[in-house]
Order: C-alpha cells, then structure tokens, then sequence
C-alpha cells in the first residue's frame, strides 16, 4: 500500500520505519528539513533502540523517503496517518491547533491522490476530537464528503519510549477506530501480519482507550510508590510485596474488577482500607491515592442516589441486597447505603434477594443488620413479583440469577436501573432501562 505520515517526530518515525518494513511504500512529511534529511541520508532522526537500521535498509530498498511538500507526497496514497503532536493548553486543555492545520494540508490534496484515501489520527486526542474537530477540517479544505470520498479513523499508538519497534510488531493488539467500513478495512490491510489481533471499534472507543490506558498506567505507578512508601516506614520490603502482588494473574492483574458497575463493599475492602489509611496516618504519611479510595467509592454511592431519585417517582423496589450474589453478607453492603438514604427521605421500599432469610442471618451479619437496617425484616418481600408488581422504579443490587431475566416482565412506565450491569438492556421492550454508568 501506499502511505503518507505526517510528521516525523516519535511516533511517526517508528510508524513510517515499520510499515516500510513490511513492504509498504511510505513517504514521510514534516516541516523539520532536519528530520526529512534524516530519513532521506538513511539515518533516524531520533534515538531509539533498532529504528535507524530499519530505516536504512528501508532506504536502500526504494520503500521509503520523506518531503516537506506534503501535496508531493499525496498522489497514490491509500492512507495518511497523521502523527502531528498534541500538547497541552496553558490550561491543561488538549491543543489540537497543530493538528488541524495539517489536516488543512491534508485536506488540500485530498482530491488529488486518484483514489478513495483514508486519514487516519494517530495523536492522542479526546473523545468528539475526530469526528468533531478534525473531519470538518479535511471536508472543508478537499471539499470532499467523509465516507463517501475518502475514509477516516482513528488508531492510538502504544508505544514505549526504548522499545517503540519491539511493541509496534510485537503488540497484543491494534486497536482500529473505523469511521466507515471501508476505512477500516484499509487499515486492516496495512497492519496485515503485525501488531497483534486487529480489534474494530468506534472512533469515539478508540480515542477514550488512549486516556484510560495512561490513566491506568500513571495509577499504578502511583499506587507501587504509595505502597513502597507505607513499607517502608513498616520495615518491609516493597519490591518482594509487589512481586507476590503481581502473582496472582486471577485477580490482581486481569480484567477481575475492571467492568463498571456498583461500588465495593463487604467485610474485607473497606475495613482493610480504613487499616492501612489508619497506619499511614500514624506514619504521618500522605498517601493521596489510597486515602482516596474509600471517597471515590462514596461518590459512586451517591451517583447512585441521584439517579434513582432523577425520576420522581416514589415506589421503589430493590432487588439483590447483599454485596455480592450468591452470599448472604449484608455486611457494609453498598445498596444498603443507597436504601437508607431513600428509607430517611420517605419513599416507599419494598426488597428482596433470594438468598436473604432473616431466621438465618445470625451473629456479626445479624448484629449490622439490626444496628444499620433495622426495617430491614418488614420489607424484605419473599415473592419478587410482589416487588415486580409494587414497584415504579426497580433498582437491580447484585447479579442474582433470576434478576437477569426480568427486563421483558416491565410494564409501560416502569424504570430498570441496572446498578451492576446485569440486565440485557435490549430486554426492556415496555419500561425504562437506565445503567449506573453505561
């Protein structure tokens, strides 16, 4: 294939390197004559571990070369991938200034390269940026319509400063933010063989996974500093507890814990939590992510709050009580923080969970009960029809089997909000269905 990349900084670089590796005709573009030069005596214009090889030997096989008149690079070209930094604003704001004015050039000679041509964004950018900013740019300089004349997409880089080249043919996958079906099989095409399996998504998917992958990563990285801090000061080594962490690829690393849904609760993580916050106070140390936590949970909580009382209506029917299906632990439940706060402001609450049975919640779980839900007992409901038929608003607590299935027993009028993604939404064909945070 033919490809054009706008500019020749990191990314770009190692994107052109590669693909002309793989047997694609690249021709690099960038304002930097310094850059351009580069490629074009065989050397790379930034340091990094195997790029100048394959630049070279690209090179020396007539499959790369690089311009800073970027309409002489156009004519022919099946794809542009825009490489063009996006830094931030004096505000923290992303800048996309940059960008737009290549997309202007772009844009320019859009009409000129004798094919349906697809653009695709490789800076990180925010969600909307695209589809929002950007393609109103390449349609008002080509005069051209997207997805009828030429394509658009979207496809984040994640590569490591150090090992750019090992992680653009070695990577798990390549995530393809398609404006169109033909976009993205073209996209498909160029990264045939490379870059792991070839995941198609939207554009607006795309460009959020860039900001929840480095938001995660910085998280981490905050979280094993706060831990190294904390054992430390308790004479224990944090890299010995890290690695074991580590270990355990069930829970620790996997995507355990990682699908939105309610807030935790239970007899483990908020007493554990409120030990170790405890610990680092006596420390006199500030440990902003794990003190933290426990607060991000109660926001959580009181979205929650907000939403069912978004609809104004006083019935309310709880299904799942516990904090975990399949278990009878009321324990610092977070639903029960949810149907207190609504008990004490007046609404009606009818409840049920098929494994809660007064007679037998007994010792430490009896004792919350009877200190935390004390009315508990004389709205607990047996029959979940009674709760189906009582009910304007029901609100699903954990993933009970049974509460799986309830969406096609709604009535007109009738709300469903999901607190823990366990109703098919497509399922509601009379009432309302409404996620926490999907």
């Amino acid at each position: 294939m033919q490809v054009v990349v706008v500019g020749l900084g990191y990314v770009g670089s190692v994107c052109s390197a590669c693909l002309s590796n793989r047997g694609h005709s690249v021709v690099g573009v960038d304002t930097s004559g310094f850059k351009v030069e580069c490629i074009q005596r065989g050397m790379s214009p930034i340091v990094e571990k195997d790029l100048g090889e394959l630049i070279a030997a690209a090179r020396e096989k007539g499959l790369l070369r690089a311009t800073t008149d970027i309409a002489s690079a156009m004519p022919g070209a099946d794809l542009v991938l825009v490489c063009v930094g996006t830094p931030s604003a004096e505000d923290g704001s992303l800048d996309l200034d940059h960008v737009k004015r290549a997309c202007a050039e772009v844009g320019k000679a859009l009409p000129h390269t004798g094919k349906f041509t697809t653009v695709v964004m490789r800076s990180t950018m925010l969600p909307g940026s695209v589809l929002g900013e950007l393609t109103p740019v390449l349609e008002a300089a080509s005069g051209l319509k997207m997805g009828e004349s030429f394509g658009v997409a979207y496809n984040p880089e994640f590569l490591r400063e150090g090992t750019a080249v090992a992680d653009f043919f070695g990577a798990d996958y390549t995530i393809i933010g398609a404006g169109s079906e033909r976009a993205g099989e073209s996209l498909k095409a160029m990264y045939a063989g490379v870059g792991g399996e070839l995941m198609v998504t939207s554009i607006p998917s795309a460009e959020m996974l860039k900001y929840v992958n480095n938001s995660f990563h910085a998280l981490k990285v905050a979280f094993a500093n706060e831990v190294g801090r904390i054992c430390k000061r308790e004479g224990i080594d944090s890299h010995e507890v890290m690695r074991l962490m580590v270990r355990d690829t069930k829970l620790n690393l996997s995507p355990y814990y990682l699908s939105p849904g309610f807030a935790f609760g239970g007899s483990c993580l908020p007493k554990d939590l409120r030990a170790i916050q405890s610990r680092s106070r006596q420390h006199g140390l500030d440990l902003p992510v794990i003190q933290n936590i426990v607060r991000s949970n109660e926001v959580h909580i009181e979205e929650a709050i907000h939403l069912i009382e978004r609809f104004k209506h006083r019935r309310l029917g709880f299904l799942g009580l516990s904090f975990k299906a399949g278990t009878d632990d009321l324990r610092e439940s977070p639903i029960l923080r949810v149907i207190g706060t609504l008990v004490g402001k007046g609404y009606p609450v009818l409840l049920h969970d098929p494994n809660i049975d007064m007679e037998r919640v007994l010792g430490a779980n009896r004792r919350f009960v009877e200190d935390e839900v004390p009315y508990l007992t004389e709205r607990l409901r047996a029959d979940l029809d009674d709760v189906l038929a009582n009910s304007d608003v029901l609100i699903v607590g954990n993933r009970a089997a049974q509460y799986r299935d309830i969406g096609p027993r709604l009535k007109v009028g009738q709300v469903l909000v999901d607190l823990v993604a366990a109703v098919d939404r497509t399922s509601v064909t009379h009432g309302e269905y409404h996620g926490l945070a999907w």
